[in-house]
């Protein structure tokens, strides 16, 4: 099965047939090219997707990659990441295994091509050529054979003729000769033409171009082979990634096992933990009493001026309406005013206006509604007195539930004590340094690192006097409290002298908006566990007068946690005015709340701080 002897006639459709199999070979080139090009796009897009869903650095997002599950989707990003690599693997391997081979193979066999059809139509050429000269010589031979045959007849008939003279009669049998001999001439060289003919001819048909059809055969079929083996690589490259994305996604497999449900459970545990003890139950308020009521001590709507709390049902309650604070601190910051104070009359005297300026009004709501939002609040504030003032988050965590307190400070400490030891490497670093330079000098001048050293040992100072504050801190959270806790538990009393404190942290805690100005006793008793609460509420005393106050003018208290005052009246000062414009005062026993300081003069009596008196 040769081309040469079965297409001998075909060279045509052979040339257009080779050109095809080129044109089939490019196109598979460029698939192979766009097949390159959508691999990288595709990795790139995976890249991209992996990378969007990175947490970011340093953020709350990162923080909560902590849980299991958010872990298993980490390790699905970096594997897609892998995953996209392989991606990009393919397309390099497509590229350097099958496009840049072919590539240089489509040149060659272009030139290869070329140059059998050039030899095939230089054959054709050739058997064209001898062809037209055997047509030339016979149609030369064939002339030649007719002159002699007119020139023969002419000669018959001059000799024929009695009235021609001799002479014509050999003229013309002369000429008769020499068209003879012209014929016989030219049927030699007719002869030699067309053996010469039949010879090329033979070679062609049955030499030449089964030679040159054969080679086109060989080069086609190579075509074939190179397109079939680079289709197998193309195939080969793909199954060669296959394990490694396998393993990615085995990778994801594992990760998806890895979730706990309950470790994450126990992280949110950990997250969120106060510490404190969930509110006891509120006492039964009977309304069946004929007398004037007023609200139990342990209720939350405790309103100014409406007579004496009335006997409760079944004994005090084991549990607290609210565990880690003070019900009179606690009814002062539901009550408190939001708004600023009033400015005072701009008369000297209060006549002038009757009626005297009032605090803006505010749309009251219910303590119940005001109590539950208290409750369901997250704290961000220093202390329940900045609550109310709006306060900055202090330094100390104080702001956050003993058990969330110790945390972050326990991390602080950490990342404190990471800081120190990178400095004391930075520091051996420089004084292996220097003692290198003191040795060669021409290495370098030793004093060039004194500046720098001295920079490093102030740093270090700066950083243990910091970690030293905030294991203060934490010592304090971790030791100190539960030893408050019981020695409350054996008294039965609350803590009349603020509790010593470690490096005077509670004084490096003050911060000058006034936010921190209780004493260390009544502060700390946010920390105390509220086991330690069993006999707060009902024992509970009320805060201590320091000092005196006169009214300058009338101010009546139309908002919740306020309290009406009459021009020259005497009232007792229980919390000065801490910047917000508002002075904590008392009446009596039932009757408290803040007014405008500009309102009232205040004689502060230090020697009156602790005392407990009463109108």
């Amino acid at each position: 099965m040769s081309w040469g002897t079965e297409l001998w006639d075909q060279f045509d459709n052979l040339e257009k047939h080779t050109q095809w199999g080129i044109d089939i070979l490019e196109k598979y080139i460029k698939f192979v090219k766009e097949r390159t090009e959508i691999e990288v796009s595709y990795a790139k897009q995976l890249r991209n997707l992996s990378k969007k869903y990175q947490p970011k650095k340093n953020s709350k997002e990162e923080e909560e990659y902590r849980y299991t599950a958010c872990k298993a989707f980490l390790s699905t990003l970096n594997e897609m990441n892998d995953y996209a690599g392989q991606h990009e693997v393919v397309s390099e391997n497509l590229t350097s295994q099958i496009l840049a081979g072919l590539a240089r193979y489509v040149q060659e066999l272009k030139q290869e091509r070329k140059s059998h059809f050039h030899d095939g139509r230089k054959a054709q050429q050739h058997i064209e050529t001898c062809w037209k000269q055997l047509e030339s010589s016979k149609r030369r031979f064939e002339r030649d054979c007719k002159e002699a045959d007119r020139a023969q007849q002419y000669f018959e008939k001059m000799d024929a003729d009695i009235n021609v003279t001799k002479a014509d009669v050999e003229k013309a049998r002369q000429q008769a000769q020499v068209r003879h001999q012209m014929a016989e001439d030219s049927k030699a060289d007719y002869s030699s033409i067309l053996q010469k003919f039949n010879h090329e001819q033979r070679e062609y048909y049955h030499t030449h171009i089964p030679h040159i059809f054969q080679k086109i055969q060989e080069m086609e079929e190579r075509r074939i082979v190179r397109l079939g083996e680079s289709m197998k690589t193309y195939a080969e490259v793909d199954r060669q990634v296959i394990p490694i994305i396998g393993k990615c996604l085995d990778g994801i497999v594992k990760a998806a096992e890895c979730i706990d449900e309950k470790t994450d459970s126990q992280l949110v545990i950990e997250a969120y933990k106060s510490g404190f003890e969930p509110p006891g139950d509120i006492e039964f308020e009977d309304y069946t009493q004929p007398m004037k009521r007023t609200v139990s001590e342990n209720s939350l709507s405790n309103s100014r001026g409406e007579g004496k709390a009335e006997p409760k049902f079944g004994g005090k309650p084991k549990g607290k309406l609210w565990p880690f604070i003070k019900k009179n601190k606690l009814m002062s910051l539901l009550t408190s005013p939001h708004q600023p104070p009033p400015p005072p009359p701009a008369s000297a005297s209060p006549s002038a206006v009757p009626n005297g300026p009032q605090s803006p009004k505010q749309q009251k709501e219910p303590l119940s509604h005001r109590f539950n939002e208290f409750m369901t609040s997250k704290p961000k504030i220093h202390c329940f007195r900045s609550l109310k003032r709006g306060g900055a988050a202090p330094e100390d965590f104080s702001n956050l539930p003993p058990e969330q307190r110790r945390k972050k400070l326990q991390q602080k400490v950490d990342e404190l004590n990471k800081e120190i030891q990178k400095e004391m490497d930075q520091r051996e670093a420089i004084t292996k340094m220097k003692d290198v330079y003191l040795k060669n000098p021409q290495m370098g001048d030793p004093a060039s690192l004194d500046h720098k050293l001295t920079e490093v040992i102030q740093n270090i100072d700066k950083l243990r006097l910091e970690a030293q504050k905030f294991e203060a801190w934490l010592a304090e959270v971790e030791g100190r409290l539960p030893a408050r806790g019981e020695q409350r538990r054996q008294s039965g009393l609350y803590d009349a002298q603020p509790a010593p404190t470690v490096n005077n942290c509670a004084q490096a805690r003050e911060s000058p908006d006034g936010s921190y100005t209780e004493e260390q006793s009544q502060e700390s008793e946010v920390k105390v566990l509220a086991t330690d609460f069993d006999d707060e509420f009902d024992d509970e005393e009320p805060l201590p007068a320091i000092g005196t106050c006169k009214a300058l003018y009338t101010f009546d208290g139309q908002n919740e946690g306020t309290i009406s005052v009459v021009e020259g009246e005497t009232l007792y000062v229980i919390e000065e005015d801490k910047g917000d414009g508002w002075t904590r005062i008392r009446r009596n026993e039932d009757e408290e709340g803040y007014v405008p300081t500009s309102y009232v003069e205040v004689y502060l009596d230090k020697n009156a701080k602790g005392a407990k008196t009463y109108i």
